[in-house]
């Protein structure tokens, strides 16, 4: 079995790395008449082509510029910025072999049998958010009147701009995708007419306190999708530094993807290969890692220049509220 894991010794570039797996994966698929490590072979080239940093990507996050100058000339007393990524190589293997894993063997609890391969492919279906950008907002206290609740005002702004947010970007090249009333908003603050296609994890709270609008985008000129979140800066705390960070979510992630006791070893390839690869991933020493732009002393510390384990950031804007910053070019 090819795993990304046997590439990340050489001394290669990620690129290189990419180049070499999709290749070496794509004769055993045939070879091996693996239609689902086609569809691997096919999630890889995109990751590949986003990490190459192509021309549309200078292009897209000169479009959600404008959106960031929009948002400086209407709310010049907001605070904001406006961050973007690349999801990081490992992540984003862990993740297409992680809902493998979880696909297969919540099939097999319901149903006592394995899943086809044409519903795993439908499953695997479903990447949205390899690239992700979010907007997170503050209203400054010195700009609060005193009896105003300045929770209430930042989350009534953040409504207001998620109101504007499809039509802004639909002029500008992008189709809003509906969720299929995944998270489907009960809120007030949202417009009708956008509420099919945000997901919306403020009105009403979740287990782990995670609070954050999702809407996703098909960029018509690159033909790709992403992801935009917006917060406010106590909902980004919390995703970033509180219960409800990316590390917690990794480690409930690890456990899901961690089952394997109802399914015996040999009884479906396809959950057999993805449940190693996961296992593997996990179980990597960033340390001893040798990728081009990427130093780790251990799997806390690290310096990662080209997307291999963090995100790699495409778009750094930020506005100061006004008196501390007036300029918005």
């Amino acid at each position: 079995m090819i795993t990304l894991n046997d590439y990340l010794y050489s001394g290669d570039t990620v690129l290189r790395i990419l180049k070499k797996y999709i290749a070496d994966l794509r004769i055993s698929a045939v070879q091996k008449h693996n239609e689902v490590d086609l569809v691997h072979c096919n999630f890889l080239i995109q990751i590949m082509k986003l990490l190459e940093h192509n021309d549309f990507l200078t292009s897209q996050s000169q479009k959600i510029r404008e959106f960031y100058k929009y948002m400086a000339q209407e709310y010049p007393y907001l605070s904001f910025t406006f961050k973007g990524r690349i999801k990081s190589l490992i992540r984003a293997e862990g993740k297409f072999n992680g809902y493998i894993v979880e696909y297969i063997y919540d099939y097999y609890e319901k149903n006592g049998s394995y899943p086809s391969v044409s519903e795993i492919k439908e499953r695997l279906n479903c990447f949205r958010d390899l690239i992700a950008y979010r907007i997170v907002i503050s209203m400054p206290r010195c700009h609060m009147k005193q009896k105003q609740d300045r929770k209430k005002e930042e989350i009534r702004y953040l409504y207001r701009i998620a109101n504007v947010l499809p039509q802004f970007l639909e002029e500008r090249g992008f189709t809003a995708e509906p969720t299929g009333g995944v998270k489907r908003s009960n809120s007030l603050l949202l417009d009708d007419v956008v509420r099919p296609y945000y997901r919306d994890y403020i009105d009403g709270e979740s287990t782990n306190s995670y609070r954050s609008l999702h809407i996703t985008f098909f960029d018509n000129s690159a033909r790709c999708y992403m992801e935009m979140q917006l917060r406010t800066k106590e909902m980004d705390d919390i995703a970033e530094i509180g219960v409800a960070n990316h590390l917690f979510y990794e480690k409930k992630q690890e456990t899901s993807r961690g089952r394997r006791d109802a399914i015996l070893q040999g009884g479906c390839i396809y959950f057999d290969e993805a449940y190693e690869r996961c296992r593997l991933l996990q179980d990597l020493d960033l340390s001893g890692v040798d990728v081009n732009m990427f130093t780790a002393v251990n799997n806390s510390l690290m310096n990662d220049g080209c997307g291999l384990f963090r995100g790699r950031l495409i778009l750094p804007y930020e506005h100061l509220s006004k008196f501390q910053n007036d300029m918005i070019d």
